[in-house]
């Protein structure tokens, strides 16, 4: 099993009557090396990170996505008079997805550095070659600190099937230099603000990924918004069109209770794949079409 199906094993809904499979996932042990254990979190990478090329190219999104960059490349109606968002308007919007899709629900699992080199990994590539690149990682490598001081060919080698394996490499490297014998465990109960400003600090690492590491490994209250949350955040009026991704994260931290993050960010992941796509919406099977401008505007006679 790779970690990506333990991973998508241990998220639930709770529609879903059907039992729970434990996976095994890497966790790091004395001194940073790898040992065993439960997946206990609800990462699901597959709905975080990877995404179809079709939507890549549908959105054009600027190299900068990752850190902060505007998405002007959306075709979207007019919005006259963009208004902020209540948070009564996102609680309809989580009940009718939930209605859709079930409630996801999140298992926090306490594994910070793991989920920084799986959100390197994962960027613009498919979920069964990141988890090959970091099988590959873990197989040639005992612990993180091996991984830190390695020749980067080295590190590239086993990354290859992750595609853009220099780059990623270099930045996984730069990133265990910059950690160094810190293994972030007061992440989890240092204030929200203190760790995300860490983690942006740390090379090539932008607020989706410092998100991803907040909320995934301890359930802090920060929400990911990667191209299918702000695509259908923006045509439901909740990000401010042509707005910033720090803008859009933002609005979404004001919106969302700590109990609300995780599922906000699942539901607005999967309405994106499943329903609200890059290049051909189904508004008319939507179950938000009376919600949002966009639809509305589309399906206008």
């Amino acid at each position: 099993m790779t970690i990506g199906e333990a991973r998508h094993q241990s998220m639930r809904c709770q529609r879903d009557l059907s039992p729970v499979a434990g996976g095994r996932r890497p966790t790091r042990g004395p001194g940073g090396s790898f040992v065993g254990g439960r997946v206990r979190g609800g990462a699901v990478m597959e709905e975080i990170t990877a995404r179809s090329t079709a939507d890549r190219l549908a959105e054009k999104l600027p190299r900068s996505f990752n850190h902060g960059g505007s998405v002007e490349a959306l075709s979207l109606p007019p919005v006259p008079d963009w208004k902020p968002s209540d948070r009564r308007r996102l609680r309809r919007i989580l009940e009718r997805l939930r209605s859709e899709y079930g409630r996801p629900l999140l298992d926090p699992h306490e594994a910070p550095i793991d989920e920084l080199v799986l959100t390197v990994l994962s960027q613009n590539t498919n979920d069964r070659n990141r988890d090959v690149a970091y099988g590959r990682l873990r197989e040639r490598f005992d612990s993180w600190p091996e991984v830190r001081d390695a020749p980067t060919e080295d590190v590239e080698d086993a990354i290859r099937p992750g595609g853009l394996a220099p780059t990623k490499a270099g930045r996984i490297q730069r990133i265990l230099e910059a950690i160094g014998d810190d293994d972030l465990t007061w992440l989890g109960s240092a204030p929200v603000a203190e760790g995300r400003d860490y983690l942006c600090e740390l090379p090539g690492v932008g607020r989706k990924t410092a998100a991803c590491v907040l909320l995934f490994s301890y359930g802090r209250h920060d929400v990911p918004v990667d191209t299918h949350v702000y695509r259908v955040g923006t045509r439901l009026g909740l990000f401010r069109p042509g707005g910033s991704l720090e803008e859009a994260h933002d609005e979404l931290l004001r919106l969302t209770t700590p109990e609300e993050a995780y599922e906000s960010h699942v539901l607005l992941i999967r309405h994106g794949r499943r329903t609200c796509t890059a290049r051909a919406p189904r508004c008319g099977e939507c179950p938000l079409l009376r919600m949002c401008p966009y639809g509305r505007e589309r399906m206008r006679p």
